[in-house]
C-alpha cells in the first residue's frame, strides 16, 4: 500500500514539473511575443518620418500644390530633385560636409584614443583630477561658450574657413570616456607581456590597443561623423561665404527662399539624410560591440 502512494506521490510531482514546465514555457511565449510587437510598434513609428519624407521628394509639384498626398506617390518624379540641383550649390555644400566631417572624424578618433590609452595605462599626478575635469566638461551646452568660441577663432584669424569649424569640435570628452572605458576591458596580460618584451608605450598602442579596439574605432568614427554632419549653430556662426556653407546651413537657405516648396525641401533634406543612413548601415554591428566591451549598458 505504501510502495503504491508512493508511486502517486511520485507521478504527481512529476505532473506538477510537468505543467510548471509548461507555465513557463508560455510565459517565455507571451513575452517574446510582446517585445516583438513592441519592437515591431517602436520601428514604424521611428522610420515613418523617413518613408513620408521619401514619399514627398519623390511626389510631383502638381500634386503637393494640390494637397494630394497619398502613402506612396502617384507617379515617381525627380523634378524636386532636379530643381533643388539647378537653384543651388548642393554638390558644393556636400563637399564641404564630407570633408569637414571627416577631417573631424580623424582627429577626433585619434585624441579620444591617445587620451583613453593615458588615462587607462598610464599613471600620473593629477590623472583622475584631469579625467574628472574632462568629464564635467559634458555637463557644458555648448551654446554657453559660443561667444568664447568665437572670440578665440576671429583672434587666431580663422573666421570664416573651414578651420574655424573642424578645430572648436574636434575633441570629445565623451570619446576620451568611450575609449578609456573600452581599453581598460582589454586584458591587461597582454600589455604586461609586451612590457616585459621591451615595447614601449606607443608600440604597445599601435600593436596591440588598436588592432583590437576596431569595434571602438568604427563607433568614435560614426558617432563624430554624425555630429558633425548634423551640427547647425556653430558652422552658421563660423563661416560667412555661400560656397563654405555646409547642407544643414544650405537647408536652412533653401526654406528661406521656398517656404512652400515642401518637395523641393524634402528632396534637399533626403539628400542630407542619406548618406547617415548608410554610413549606420556599415557600421550598425560595431555598435553593440564598442559599447558593450566598454562597460556601458
Amino acid at each position: 500500500m505504501s510502495q503504491i502512494l508512493a508511486g502517486q506521490d511520485v507521478s504527481s510531482g512529476g505532473r506538477g514539473e510537468v505543467d510548471a514546465g509548461r507555465r513557463r514555457r508560455r510565459r517565455e511565449r507571451s513575452g517574446r511575443a510582446s517585445r516583438v510587437v513592441a519592437a515591431i510598434v517602436v520601428s514604424v513609428v521611428l522610420v515613418f518620418p523617413l518613408y513620408w519624407m521619401v514619399v514627398v521628394a519623390f511626389s510631383s509639384r502638381v500634386d503637393l500644390l494640390a494637397g494630394e498626398l497619398r502613402l506612396w506617390p502617384r507617379e515617381l518624379t525627380l523634378e524636386n530633385f532636379r530643381q533643388v540641383l539647378s537653384s543651388f550649390p548642393v554638390a558644393t555644400w556636400f563637399g564641404n560636409s564630407v570633408a569637414i566631417a571627416l577631417v573631424v572624424a580623424a582627429i577626433t578618433v585619434t585624441v579620444s584614443m591617445l587620451a583613453g590609452y593615458a588615462f587607462a595605462h598610464l599613471r600620473f599626478r593629477g590623472s583622475s583630477l584631469f579625467f574628472l575635469i574632462c568629464l564635467a566638461t559634458l555637463m557644458i551646452p555648448v551654446q554657453v561658450i559660443m561667444v568664447t568660441l568665437f572670440k578665440l577663432v576671429t583672434a587666431l584669424g580663422l573666421y570664416g574657413s573651414y578651420w574655424a569649424v573642424i578645430l572648436p569640435t574636434s575633441a570629445s570628452a565623451f570619446g576620451v570616456f568611450l575609449a578609456r572605458q573600452f581599453i581598460l576591458a582589454i586584458p591587461r596580460d597582454l600589455i604586461e607581456a609586451a612590457r616585459i618584451d621591451g615595447a614601449g608605450h606607443l608600440r604597445v598602442f599601435v600593436r596591440i590597443v588598436l588592432p583590437l579596439s576596431r569595434p571602438l574605432l568604427a563607433v568614435l568614427f560614426f558617432m563624430s561623423v554624425l555630429q558633425t554632419w548634423n551640427d547647425f549653430a556653430w558652422p552658421l556662426i563660423a563661416l560667412k561665404q555661400n560656397q563654405l556653407f555646409t547642407l544643414p546651413i544650405g537647408l536652412l537657405y533653401l526654406q528661406g527662399q521656398f517656404g512652400s516648396d515642401y518637395g523641393g525641401t524634402m528632396a534637399f533634406a533626403l539628400i542630407n539624410v542619406t548618406p547617415m543612413v548608410v554610413l549606420f548601415l556599415i557600421f550598425q554591428r560595431y555598435f553593440v560591440q564598442g559599447f558593450a566591451r566598454s562597460g556601458i549598458r
